[in-house]
């Protein structure tokens, strides 16, 4: 029996896949059930909670296809953890004395809802676990399908999820611009800050993209347009333990024998020593709702910068960060085939009555299914050992693992 309403939303930080994947889902129930009703709640858990939605009418599901052409999400999106009771009062997103669970629960049956799509990352899917377990609990009859979205490629147990590959393409459009700065003042150093709290796929891959991008180029050495300029000469990410020491006396030949030192750095690299230092000496570093530590707060491009600068005597620093120009793009289409590929299953899924996150099950030979809510965790490392990461540490000459 086809469900009467179906809710979305989307939560957690921008992926080049939320914009598509609302349209899709909107294309395939209209496809599938035409007459199920849909509505979207604005800005993630956070309307939910607020009880601020929107119908599809139809002019949106006659039009949803142009979603495929954007980034971001017409929808919007929020980062609200519905088991942080604490904060969702301080934001004034429930009242003394209620669980948000209780009021996102109560909210979900008072609009009638019958399926809840959440698309979202790890933070954005437990919380849907919590919430569906929450129901269960409730014996509320409704089921959670969600959507793997983050540009880390990094939740437990899925082979990749929706943004990923988007975004290291774009990081490694940005650059291309970023790493022509280095002509820009004698012995210049770039640091380019890639998002990745705790993986380092999103650098490694951005890093490889740049490199074939790199390789298919013409050069003209004799006017100063020479490759070795233009290449990558450290590659940082938060698998690896980072040698300053060592790293410091490598980049400084670099330095000597280039006159540039460019490095792509994902933002989590080096992070726990960062924190370390900092709480040492007295400063407080700031954390978000789901307990992470704020990287825009502790600035680690601004602190690999600093420390390597000095020691390997650049005339100029700069660092650029590729996160919010890679995440608000537009899925490309390799992510626009796996943007179909899951809304087809999350519907298929719904309409059977089976909860969970679709995605290519790890543990279950990559079959494409709705992986149970309770095996669904963040922060999977990226595997350093593939051989085309470490061809490129050695390329470069840094220590590979």
């Amino acid at each position: 029996m086809a469900p009467k309403r179906v809710a979305l939303l989307t939560a957690g930080g921008y992926a080049p896949c939320l914009s598509s994947a609302v349209g899709a889902l909107i294309e395939i129930w209209t496809r599938h059930s035409p007459e199920t009703e849909i509505i979207a709640y604005r800005h993630g858990y956070e309307g939910l909670l607020k009880g601020d939605s929107i119908v599809v009418d139809e002019a949106a599901r006659a039009g949803a296809a142009v979603l495929h052409r954007f980034g971001g999400s017409p929808i919007g999106n929020s980062r609200v953890k519905l088991t942080n009771d604490e904060d969702c009062r301080r934001r004034g997103l429930i009242s003394d004395g209620e669980s948000a669970l209780e009021v996102a629960a109560t909210r979900l049956v008072t609009d009638g809802v019958d399926v809840l799509h959440t698309i979202g990352g790890d933070d954005t899917n437990t919380a849907a676990a919590d919430l569906a377990a929450h129901l269960r609990a409730s014996e509320i009859e409704l089921t959670v399908v969600g959507l793997p979205k983050t540009i880390d490629n990094d939740v437990v147990p899925i082979r990749q999820t929706l943004g990923a590959q988007s975004a290291a393409e774009q990081a490694s459009i940005f650059a291309r611009n970023v790493l022509a700065e280095h002509g820009a003042a004698p012995r210049m150093l770039i640091v380019h800050e890639v998002m990745g709290r705790a993986s380092g796929w999103l650098t490694a891959v951005a890093a490889r993209d740049y490199l074939t991008w790199h390789a298919a180029q013409e050069w003209l050495p004799s006017i100063g347009l020479a490759p070795e300029r233009w290449d990558i000469h450290g590659l940082y990410v938060p698998e690896l333990p980072i040698d300053l020491d060592a790293e410091a006396v490598r980049l400084r030949r670099v330095m000597d024998e280039v006159g540039c030192v460019n490095i792509f750095l994902s933002e989590g690299a080096g992070v726990s020593d960062i924190v370390a230092e900092l709480e040492a000496d007295g400063t407080e570093v700031e954390r978000d709702p789901f307990g992470h530590v704020m990287l825009d707060k502790i600035n680690p491009g601004q602190y690999f910068a600093e420390t390597f600068g000095a020691r390997i005597g650049a005339g100029k620093k700069m660092v650029q960060k590729s996160g919010y120009f890679s995440r608000s793009a537009r899925a490309n289409d390799t992510d626009l085939a796996l943007v179909r590929e899951m809304s087809e299953m999350a519907v298929a899924s719904a309409m059977a009555g089976v909860p969970g996150v679709i995605g290519h099950d790890e543990g279950r030979g990559d079959e494409l299914r709705a992986i149970e809510f309770e095996r669904i965790a963040g922060h999977k490392p990226f595997d350093v050992t593939q051989p085309w990461f470490t061809a490129i540490l050695e390329r470069i000459g840094q220590t590979t693992p």
